[in-house]
């Protein structure tokens, strides 16, 4: 008979505790596991990581443009065919790894943890400011990646493709968890509401001299289950709330809390969109 694994410490329901628990979380990199049976958000049709492992092994030299803690780019890595001996040859795993991989990261909790993920995978990770230029020579890549930039700089990264090269990327889009934006600050302006546009981005791309191939776009559904997840995630995304303390905000996560205890999960929704674009050449 297969005993039952002991019981773990009960899960906290106390406003006061789920909210130190929530303030107590690190938050460096993009993993988002400690949110399971906590918050929920479903994810692009488009499935963004594997998309990149299928493209990898057509590309000799890789940018990943703020890789956060790496994991995106790790598990592509790991997706290309010749790291798993026989397996076959598909879009979702690559024929070959590129010769160079590259990764610039800007928040320095987050450079450290992508240089111990990446550094066995032979990615060398550059600490790069989100406003600075690229340290790289014009036309170094065939192709640059990014998951959730904080916003694109597409002179730099038209300089940075070589004639031919693509850009291949996830972006945050308008409104994004505007619900719970909106909860903690009230109605935002029409600007605010409409930055990172798709169709700004695209007007944006095309000025820089590139050509957008691909342009696709989804809503999706997120669900806060407690305000320990909403403490972290404000804390992790910190340019939702831009300020956000515990102690600032405390009577409307009381509010907050209370109301998904009478009423079930706080529902909000995030925008995606991703871009396929060419330099010509």
């Amino acid at each position: 008979m297969t005993s039952l694994p002991e019981p773990g410490p009960p899960c906290p329901t106390t406003f006061e505790d789920l909210v130190a628990e929530g303030a107590s979380v690190p938050t460096d990199g993009w993993d988002f596991s400690w949110f399971e049976g906590r918050a929920t958000e479903a994810r692009p049709s488009w499935g963004y990581a594997v998309s990149v492992a299928g493209r990898l092994g057509r590309a000799s030299a890789v940018l990943d443009v703020q890789t956060g803690g790496g994991e995106v780019l790790d598990f592509a890595l790991s997706r290309v065919a010749d790291e798993t001996p026989g397996r076959p040859v598909t879009e979702t795993a690559a024929p070959k790894p590129p010769l160079l991989t590259i990764a610039t990261e800007g928040w320095p909790p987050n450079v450290a943890k992508a240089t111990a993920l990446l550094r066995p995978r032979g990615v060398a990770v550059v600490a790069v400011a989100e406003d600075d230029p690229l340290p790289f020579a014009d036309g170094a890549f065939d192709l640059v990646v990014s998951r959730h930039p904080v916003r694109p700089h597409w002179e730099e990264i038209a300089r940075v493709l070589q004639p031919g090269g693509t850009y291949f990327a996830q972006h945050v889009g308008p409104n994004s968890v505007f619900e719970l934006v909106e909860y903690f600050l009230g109605p935002q302006p029409d600007g605010v509401r409409s930055a990172r546009h798709p169709d700004r981005e695209r007007a944006d791309a095309e000025a820089a001299g590139l050509d957008v191939v691909g342009l696709r776009a989804e809503r999706l559904r997120v669900e806060f289950h407690d305000i320990g997840a909403v403490v972290h995630f404000l804390r992790k995304v910190v340019w939702m709330v831009p300020g956000f303390t515990v102690e600032a905000y405390e009577p409307r996560l009381r509010q907050l809390h209370e109301r998904i205890q009478a009423e079930g999960a706080f529902v909000a929704h995030s925008t995606r969109h991703l871009f396929d674009v060419r330099k010509p050449g």
